[in-house]
């Protein structure tokens, strides 16, 4: 009779857990013909928008609704073709290749041109003037995995992990979004140099979220006088082609831009600030730091023919000089900010779970709860490189 109940037990926990929970596939994406991993790869469910994103060195764990079991997963990067497959068909821990596809200008026919070749600057300037029509106009959420990593001459100094939930207005309105920490985790931070205490910018996720080309207009998006751009190529992306198109404004930028050619949608876009001949674009800040390096992606995902964020990271090279004494260099800062969505609310969304909690004003580790295990057993974060295993393991030790 014992061990009839307990049979029963486990039936009706299982049931439960099958009603409620989640299951997992994992796996590494790679270049089909060399064989090398492929960072940032899209996984998601077919025409819904939950998924992950592969890290650096293509792997991945996707922890899907049981209710989906059936359903494709779809996984895509840009210059390749994308890969269908079902769910139940995946091998736990299973290499997936994927082949590379890179079409030259001259074997393309683009429909949306209506066969008129454009210069490089006319598809940006075109890109641009279709942002209201392919950016939400109606408030939408995001949910994420945020991850800052901050170095201090060459040495990390933090690390902080956290899920949020992001409350966006629509494209046009410029305003950062409001946010909700949901859990943090990986929240270790060593001794900094003390000019921090006082003058660094206390809250990095606002400095993520603040440089928005989209939402605030500026980049190389507006082509603006001293850009300079140029056909790359056209490559292969979601069964559509994009435009690689690369863009320099002499001596300090360059940029790539990534532009659906019958959208004329901004799908991916990468600007880098460098220093020349030891002069930033900046003049020196009042703070004593003068930014020497700068380098941001924004990369976007289609849902119901409207553009949304997929991908953030912003890293900067910071040098930092005593106030009293310009000429002295005290340390230089390295920090690195990076936003994985993986989940988007476009529906129904003031009744969408969301409580701005976010003290911008306040660190993200001043504002963590108590480690929440059970949460992030099946959160959708992207899984951990062999590099930040090393770096969490470093400052975990030296916290100690």
């Amino acid at each position: 009779m014992i061990k009839i109940f307990k049979l029963l037990f486990l039936i009706i926990s299982f049931s439960s857990f099958s009603q409620n929970g989640k299951k997992a596939i994992s796996g590494q994406i790679l270049d089909e013909e060399t064989k090398e991993p492929i960072p940032f790869a899209s996984i998601y469910i077919e025409n819904k928008t939950i998924g992950t994103t592969s890290n650096e060195e293509g792997f991945f764990i996707f922890h899907y609704p049981i209710n989906d079991s059936l359903k494709k997963i779809i996984i895509s990067s840009i210059g390749y073709e994308t890969i269908e497959k079902n769910i139940g068909s995946f091998i736990s821990d299973e290499k997936i290749f994927i082949s590379s596809k890179i079409t030259h200008l001259n074997e393309v026919v683009i429909t949306a041109t209506k066969k008129k070749k454009l210069s490089a600057k006319q598809i940006v300037k075109k890109a641009y003037k279709k942002i209201k029509d392919n950016y939400p106009t109606e408030p939408y959420i995001l949910e994420g995995f945020v991850r800052d990593l901050q170095n201090e001459n060459n040495k990390p100094v933090e690390y902080l992990e956290c899920a949020a939930k992001l409350y966006n207005l629509p494209h046009y309105i410029e305003r950062e979004p409001d946010i909700e920490i949901v859990e943090i985790r990986s929240n270790y931070i060593t001794k900094k140099n003390p000019w921090n205490k006082n003058r660094d910018r206390k809250n990095s996720l606002m400095d993520l979220i603040e440089d928005d080309f989209i939402r605030f207009d500026y980049g190389p998006i507006k082509a603006k006088r001293g850009w300079k751009y140029q056909i790359e190529d056209i490559l292969l992306y979601n069964n559509k082609y994009v435009y690689k198109i690369t863009a320099i404004d002499k001596p300090f930028q360059k940029a790539t831009l990534f532009i659906d050619t019958e959208s004329f949608a901004f799908i991916k876009m990468e600007l880098t600030r460098n220093s020349h001949k030891g002069k930033s674009w900046k003049r020196r800040l009042s703070n004593g730091a003068q930014q020497m390096y700068y380098n941001v992606i924004f990369e976007y995902q289609e849902y119901n023919n409207k553009m949304y964020l997929k991908y953030q990271k912003e890293e900067d090279t910071w040098e930092v000089y005593d106030i009293e004494n310009p000429k002295k260099l005290l340390f230089t800062k390295k920090p690195k900010k990076e936003l994985f969505i993986n989940k988007i609310i476009a529906e129904d969304v003031e009744n969408y779970p969301f409580i701005k909690n976010m003290n911008i004003n306040n660190s993200l580790e001043n504002q963590a709860k108590e480690y929440n295990s059970k949460f992030w057993s099946q959160y959708n974060a992207p899984k951990q490189t062999k590099a930040m295993s090393k770096i969490e393991l470093y400052l975990k030790e030296v916290v100690k």
